[in-house]
């Protein structure tokens, strides 16, 4: 079985994790439960080998050797990685920002605890909406990001000039993660995070929306997203593979594609025009 058809078919079973080595692929769940289910489901179905392995203490395992990483004007740093220089030039904030638990050297280093959940800026698809961001202007601009996660491209749309910035999730244990990493940076003092489903949420008119998720969830919510865009706005999307860009695109027609990157095999589209209203 293929990895990439394996992806398709396990979306429906709200994976947390996905990691491929050489031939093989683990897939990581939040609960028994929806890993036993899928378990079913994929060897009812497919000639594979599917073998139960515990997921104790993975994140820790597999990401603590993580260094700094940058996209464009953004770096992102694990706490342990991050300088303990203050910014030289923070932006002004209406308000007292969080208290911070690692002081970052750069005006646009931005510090992500690892987790479970994707999100680090090491995954291809949280890269490619990183450059996204940057390509277009966030100067006083309301955004949201659907399917936040570690809350990394809701805090990079603040430090990027946001005015006001949503996460949401329908994962309560992403929003906890996501809060507790805007703690780590105190410059992101516009950022708001809370538990929320794209698809019966009544989501907020934004300037710039990202959404780094499935292809299957961006086709089923492309009419829920793009409502959330306001006029001229921008749409940012992420999750899909390079061979599922087509149906991504035509469930977001006639909205014109105008900026658009590959990566390892992921693709990043950002949807701007008279379609989003």
């Amino acid at each position: 079985m293929s990895s990439d058809l394996l992806l398709a078919f396990v979306d429906d079973f709200a994976p947390t994790a996905i990691e491929e080595r050489d031939e093989t692929t683990r897939v990581f769940f939040a609960t028994v439960a929806e890993r036993d289910r899928a378990f079913t489901a994929i060897v009812s179905r497919f000639d594979a080998a599917v073998i139960d392995i515990p997921d104790e203490d993975w994140a820790r395992r597999s990401q603590e050797n993580l260094q700094p990483l940058t996209v464009g004007r953004i770096t992102v740093a694990p706490p342990w990685a991050a300088s303990p220089a203050p910014d030289p030039a923070p932006r002004p904030v209406p308000q007292s920002p969080a208290p911070s638990l690692q002081k970052i050297a750069s005006s646009l280093c931005i510090v992500i605890e690892p987790s479970m959940g994707f999100g680090t800026g090491h995954h291809a698809t949280t890269r490619l909406c990183l450059a996204a961001l940057q390509a277009i202007d966030l100067t006083d601009a309301v955004a949201l990001d659907v399917g936040t996660g570690s809350g990394v491209l809701a805090i990079a749309a603040d430090r990027l000039g946001a005015a006001r910035v949503y996460g949401i999730d329908c994962d309560a244990d992403a929003i906890q993660s996501a809060r507790e990493n805007l703690t780590r940076n105190p410059q992101a003092a516009r950022v708001t995070f809370d538990v929320a489903d794209v698809s019966t949420a009544a989501l907020p008119l934004a300037a710039v929306v990202t959404a780094n998720l499935t292809s299957a969830l961006l086709i089923r919510s492309a009419s829920t997203l793009a409502a959330t865009v306001a006029p001229g706005g921008s749409l940012i999307v992420s999750g899909l593979l390079a061979h599922e860009r087509a149906d991504v695109v035509a469930a977001y027609a006639p909205t014109p594609v105008v900026w658009e990157r590959e990566e390892d095999g992921w693709v990043g589209l950002t949807f701007r025009g008279t379609g989003l209203s």
